[in-house]
């Protein structure tokens, strides 16, 4: 799998080494909540979930590059048949997700990574459309979307949540090529 660099980060694949880390932030439940997903509860859960869910061929740990070894966060790029904001068999778009520690927050740090996966995902994976989604009332993962320059195409009310067992407003937003280019020729 590929690792990307941008100037002040390390987006690289998740280790197994990293389950410490990844609890050290997931179990705050400022973090996981407003995604649609529980705290973790253990080292172990956090391992559990490299090995099974941060798993995918585009699925990255954020890192300071100045200590690489340790995830701050985690992005990824949902491929077809990971996602159900894009028909199943579409190799031609995927989904972005992302979350960073609460103590990382206000530093820039997820545009930044994020803005180097779309470049990956429009540059060197040659993707039409990315996908970006969050519920109602996350205003940060919104405020990046706006930042990053996704379109706002539909909200979707209730959204099922399975890992919370629980409903909510869904917006989806995607940004295509085209856009892409456009933004990134200013």
């Amino acid at each position: 799998m590929t690792t990307l660099q941008t100037e002040r980060l390390v987006l690289r694949p998740w280790r197994e080494s990293d389950a410490e880390a990844l609890y050290k932030y997931a179990k705050n439940p400022h973090i996981g909540l407003p995604a649609g997903w529980p705290p973790h509860t253990s080292v172990e859960e956090s391992l559990d979930i490299i090995r099974n869910v941060f798993n995918g061929p585009e699925d990255y740990a954020i890192a300071l590059a100045g200590d690489p070894d340790t995830a701050i966060g985690a992005i990824a790029l949902k491929l077809a048949g990971s996602s159900t904001l894009f028909p199943e068999d579409d190799t031609t778009q995927a989904e972005l997700g992302f979350w960073i520690g609460e103590p990382f927050w206000g530093h820039g740090y997820v545009p930044e990574a994020a803005h180097e996966l779309l470049r990956h995902a429009f540059d060197d994976l040659g993707l039409a459309t990315v996908w970006c989604a969050y519920y109602e009332g996350n205003t940060k993962s919104a405020r990046v979307q706006e930042k990053l320059g996704f379109e706002p195409v539909s909200i979707t009310p209730e959204v099922p949540v399975p890992l919370l067992h629980d409903v909510r407003t869904g917006h989806e937003n995607r940004m295509t090529r085209a856009q892409w280019e456009q933004l990134n020729t200013k």
